[in-house]
């Protein structure tokens, strides 16, 4: 059975698609981009903010699902300009500790709201 997960202080998606679905005990997130909670907009600032906005969100939806980083076993990440990929590493490490998830990043053409980073995941 799909269920879908929303979290009270997240953003509403910018499209017609769910925060998260989750099927039995796996979750899957949608990608998520660096939206304000409360007022919808991409933050202001650099790779390394967008981030730490989207890991912010990330975690509420996990908790919302009842899940942790912990439980994260696969991650996408998309960079509009691969420049940025230490950068956003360096936001990535602090929240994954061994075994990290398995991970694909992918320089993009353009994301929603002009953003520079969008990351989606699964858990389980």
């Amino acid at each position: 059975m799909k269920v879908a997960i929303t979290a009270e202080r997240l953003a509403p998606p910018a499209g017609p698609f769910s925060p998260a679905i989750r099927i039995g005990e796996a979750l899957y997130l949608s990608g998520q981009v660096a939206q304000d909670p409360v007022t919808g907009s991409l933050v202001p600032g650099d790779v390394t903010g967008q981030a730490e906005q989207i890991f912010r969100n990330i975690q509420e939806v996990l908790e919302a699902a009842g899940k942790t980083f912990a439980d994260v076993v696969r991650v996408g990440v998309y960079l509009t300009d691969i420049r940025d990929f230490q950068a956003m590493n360096a936001v990535y490490a602090r929240h994954f500790a061994a075994p990290y998830p398995a991970r694909t990043t992918v320089a993009v053409a353009a994301l929603p709201l002009g953003a520079a980073v969008e990351i989606d995941l699964i858990a389980h």
